[in-house]
């Protein structure tokens, strides 16, 4: 553990990223304490610019709506898709993987032509199918999300039991009798951790920018304030109004962008050799 968070420590980049993503997981966490109220009350004339009154540091929309109460409220719900999205679609995608690379022949068949029907699809047309079959809602918009995040899962931890299969210890394992779901468990799984914690983040910031594409065609939740929704309240006034859809979009892209920074500390971290490869 003190290796790795030394050589994590020696990306500035990752360093900036984690940084980052603390002030923000701790806006969305106080959220209802830096604004009480809620971030759909209009609080003064619409269209006011940033900086003007105090009472609106970021302007207001075209409803009157503060733009920065909607930027913190906003984050609880772009973070929460992010992170659920992304647990879900690890849990199908692990075991698909897993099972169709231990075991191989017709049930690593089976699982890669289903996973490859998904992949054939385009990720982004799929997700609006799914949410427009279900309906605009934070569950749909999870599930969809997650029904397009789980194959590239599936192939990367295929991809690696393959290796880890003919492995010594793994054959031990085998050998003596231990059931296959232990082997897989403790043998196999716990050598896959490090791409699945790097994939991980990198897909959360995939999922962010999803939803955000998703709320920006209407799609999302109309229930529910989220960054991806005030980008798409202010897209017919972007040119006279630019702040309304300018400030929660920068909000996505710092985001997104310490996720990535994070994923490239993380995989630097976890994999030195290929670190060293690199240079």
């Amino acid at each position: 553990m003190t290796a790795f968070l030394r050589r994590f420590a020696e990306n500035r980049g990752a360093l900036v990223g984690i940084a980052i993503l603390l002030i923000i997981v701790a806006v969305a966490a106080l959220a209802p304490h830096i604004y009480p109220t809620s971030p759909w009350r209009m609080v003064n004339r619409p269209f006011l610019a940033p900086f003007a009154l105090e009472r609106a540091p970021l302007g207001t929309d075209a409803l009157g709506r503060d733009i920065l109460a909607g930027l913190v409220h906003g984050s609880r719900v772009s973070l929460l898709i992010g992170l659920v999205s992304t647990l879900a679609a690890l849990l199908v995608g692990v075991p698909v993987g897993a099972a169709a690379g231990y075991f191989g022949g017709w049930i690593d068949n089976a699982l890669m032509r289903l996973t490859e029907f998904f992949q054939t699809i385009p990720s982004f047309a799929l997700a609006i199918v799914v949410v427009s079959i279900l309906q605009p809602s934070v569950a749909s918009i999870v599930l969809a999300i997650a029904i397009v995040s789980w194959p590239p899962v599936a192939r990367m931890v295929r991809g690696e039991v393959l290796s880890l299969r003919s492995r010594e210890y793994v054959q031990a394992a085998i050998v003596t009798g231990q059931p296959v779901a232990k082997v897989i468990l403790t043998e196999v799984l716990p050598n896959v951790v490090s791409p699945i914690i790097v994939l991980g983040s990198l897909m959360t910031a995939t999922a962010i920018l999803l939803e955000s594409s998703l709320s920006f065609l209407g799609l999302g939740d109309p229930n529910v304030m989220s960054w991806g929704y005030m980008v798409g309240a202010g897209r017919t006034r972007v040119l006279e109004q630019w702040w309304i859809s300018f400030i929660p979009g920068a909000a996505i892209f710092v985001t997104v962008l310490a996720l990535n920074l994070v994923g490239e500390g993380l995989n630097d971290a976890l994999n030195p050799t290929l670190k060293k490869g690199r240079l």
